[in-house]
């Protein structure tokens, strides 16, 4: 689904009014004939239409974050996806107060960089990434990534953030992002046996004994989180889009 898609952005438009419109084949902003709803809503849509294309052709994926209900930004995924930024961190524990990060991978255009403490991970290297980009992609990160980078290196992550857990929920795709890519065969070959546990007793390895084989297998792991967000976040929009028009050739 694109924004095109999408009428409930307009003052006036619910899901149902939605809905209604997209079942009598208003499916795009090219579609809509504003006598179709009440005059006061049909002039609501018309003008909102006028206002997202021109911000859609400034590619100002922000008008639409602050537009889009809450739980609805992935409608835009499609839109700048291009210049989406899929990012993972991993960090020594789970509070900020007391934990670092260690490792930050982000990835886009097709290049993975990743950062690591010690090295190149400082808050002018993260907001370069991060400023970069139209649209963040995580999973979970709004309640752990970004907070989490917020107060460790004083960001303000303010670039608009597609978290993909909520739209994986709405399938039915429940758990970690490992169990979800279990589900959907996405693999990560060569570092299965992995996870969050595993991730931090490499980097403690790293830090102790100077094992680069540890961090070099802590950064595939990051890679990895980051990288396979692209595959998700073109699978779960694809079957949103799917369920939105069952009937779409």
């Amino acid at each position: 689904m694109r924004v095109e898609n999408s009428f409930i952005a307009a003052d006036g438009v619910g899901e149902r009014t939605e809905r209604s419109l997209w079942a009598d084949g208003i499916r795009h902003w090219d579609d809509f004939d504003p006598d179709h709803l009440g005059e006061k809503t049909g002039r609501a849509v018309s003008t909102y239409i006028a206002d997202a294309r021109e911000r859609l052709a400034a590619g100002d994926a922000d008008f639409f974050a602050e537009t889009l209900p809450s739980g609805e930004l992935w409608r835009a995924y499609e839109n700048f996806a291009e210049n989406a930024c899929f990012f993972d961190i991993e960090t020594t524990g789970l509070d900020a107060a007391t934990n670092d990060v260690t490792t930050v991978s982000f990835h886009r255009g097709g290049e993975t960089t990743t950062l690591v403490r010690g090295h190149d991970l400082t808050a002018a290297s993260l907001r370069a990434e991060l400023d970069a980009a139209d649209l963040l992609v995580s999973f979970n990160g709004k309640r752990f990534d970004a907070p989490f980078l917020a107060s460790s290196f004083d960001l303000d992550v303010t670039t608009p953030h597609l978290d993909l857990m909520y739209p994986c929920r709405r399938l039915d795709l429940t758990g970690g992002l490992k169990a979800i890519e279990g589900e959907l065969d996405v693999g990560r070959s060569g570092v299965e046996d992995v996870d969050g546990r595993e991730a931090v007793r490499l980097w403690r390895r790293y830090e102790r004994e100077n094992d680069e084989a540890a961090l070099d297998r802590l950064v595939e792991y990051n890679r990895y989180d980051a990288e396979n967000l692209r595959t998700l976040a073109d699978r779960v929009t694809a079957s949103l889009h799917d369920r939105a028009f069952p009937d779409a050739p």
